[in-house]
């Protein structure tokens, strides 16, 4: 059963982040009629139908969410009573740049969590962010301001990290928060292997996310065609990873009958990274 969606509400960004593997996938990635309100009302009549306590909804994707604010405003209030009561949980994930009092304020109303990425320590943030950490650090201050304590963040992974476990562990120390690693993929990726070794050392001095099937992206099991799916161009998608892969159903099909034939795999391991070889 379908108990956690993330909505990709754009395909746009105000950065060009050299890591960025949706670079990659630019062919795949495209303007779409997709209607999120739909989508809003199909989850939210899914949660009603199963009698769901906890539905996990992410407003993440393909692009920057903050350039669409408007737009996320409205989405996020259409479930406000889910979001309030505590039957959805939602989240978004900005770079941070777009950030402003009264966004923070709207979420915090709404009881919507918001992760910053910010890759550690400021020579290699910027190296590969375009150079916006001073602005990016400005902002998570004012979102400890509003909310009186730091935001969950979301750090990107790759071979500089790897080689300097130390200095990015010791950035993080500071904020007593939730870290999310991601492992960064594509053509400048870093192996599992890698990855989940710098994580080790992580979590023994920071609380990191790794959670049980999510994805390997973020030190978990691969959860593809489990029970968590991604909305982007008009379509439902097993993984936000996959949308360059041949696994897709309309974007307004109900949840009870989405499904993808996944053949046995092992789960620690990436879908996407077995299914092409």
């Amino acid at each position: 059963m379908v108990t956690r969606a993330c909505i990709s509400i754009n395909n746009r960004c105000n950065l060009n982040c050299t890591y960025c593997h949706f670079h990659e996938k630019k062919d795949y990635i495209q303007e779409d009629n997709m209607d999120v309100i739909t989508i809003l009302d199909i989850i939210t009549s899914h949660i009603e139908d199963n009698d769901i306590d906890l539905f996990k909804l992410g407003f993440v994707g393909n692009g920057e969410p903050m350039l669409d604010y408007e737009k996320l405003k409205q989405y996020i209030a259409h479930i406000g009573d889910y979001l309030k009561s505590g039957r959805i949980a939602a989240y978004t994930i900005t770079n941070g740049l777009l950030v402003d009092r009264e966004k923070l304020e709207f979420f915090k109303e709404y009881n919507v969590n918001v992760g910053f990425s910010v890759d550690g320590i400021s020579a290699i943030h910027d190296k590969y962010r375009c150079g916006t950490h001073e602005r990016v650090m400005a902002n998570i201050a004012l979102y400890k301001e509003v909310n009186g304590k730091y935001p969950s963040m979301n750090c990107t992974v790759g071979k500089e990290i790897i080689d300097n476990p130390e200095a990015t562990i010791g950035f993080f120390e500071q904020f007593g928060n939730r870290i999310t690693f991601s492992r960064m993929i594509g053509k400048q990726g870093i192996s599992l292997l890698d990855f989940n070794a710098f994580l080790n050392k992580a979590m023994e001095r920071l609380n990191v996310r790794t959670g049980g099937y999510d994805c390997t992206m973020y030190g978990g099991m691969c959860g593809a065609g489990m029970d968590n799916i991604f909305y982007a161009n008009g379509k439902i998608f097993i993984c936000g990873n996959c949308i360059d892969l041949p696994f897709s159903m309309p974007y307004d099909t109900p949840l009870n009958e989405v499904s993808f034939d996944v053949i046995d795999f092992d789960r620690s391991c990436c879908f996407k990274e077995v299914f092409t070889g």
